[in-house]
């Protein structure tokens, strides 16, 4: 297990540059997503990295498909996406399921913590039991240290086991959205 404090250097905030070592470190090769504050340094180091294919999507669902290409095409795959974006993609994770390959998704939450926006409370209390009911196993962290941990344990239970891991990342971690 790594710990953000066994590294004097790394501040709490620094989760996201943690995460992208972890996921270089588990040879992950494609990193799909939409567009989402919560994610955006992560989404710019995995940008900047030649070795990795970046794919922007139009709606989550998408990024399931590119998982299961990438996983078929020898490579690991990381989904992005918002809390309000697995409403987008219920269907589509039967793929994964059915399929039985490798799914990684990394979920920000919305409508917990300090939100201001109710529109994004409802799909917030649905996100957990619907990844549930399709078959994901879903873990969920609420601190720098559990994300980092959850995360590399996350990504040796998909990639190893071919199994289909959501890691939800609380509202809390990710800070007040500010418009």
């Amino acid at each position: 297990m790594h710990s953000l404090q066994s590294n004097p250097d790394t501040r709490a905030d620094a989760w996201p540059s943690e995460l992208y070592r972890i996921l270089k470190a588990a040879d992950v090769r494609q990193m799909s997503y939409v567009p989402d504050a919560g994610h955006s340094q992560l989404i710019r180091l995995f940008s900047a990295d030649r070795d990795v294919t970046t794919n922007v999507l139009t709606t989550e669902e998408e990024g399931v498909a590119i998982a299961a290409g990438a996983w078929l095409g020898g490579q690991r795959s990381v989904l992005l996406m918002q809390s309000s974006g697995v409403g987008n993609c219920i269907n589509m994770l039967s793929l994964s399921a059915i399929g039985r390959f490798p799914l990684l998704m990394l979920v920000t939450m919305r409508g917990e913590w300090a939100e201001f926006n109710p529109w994004q409370v409802p799909m917030s209390r649905a996100t957990q039991p619907s990844l549930e009911a399709i078959g994901l196993k879903v873990m969920r962290a609420e601190t720098p240290n559990d994300l980092v941990e959850t995360v590399e344990s996350a990504a040796a239970l998909a990639y190893e086991s071919d199994q289909q891991i959501a890691v939800l990342i609380g509202q809390r971690l990710i800070g007040k959205k500010k418009w």
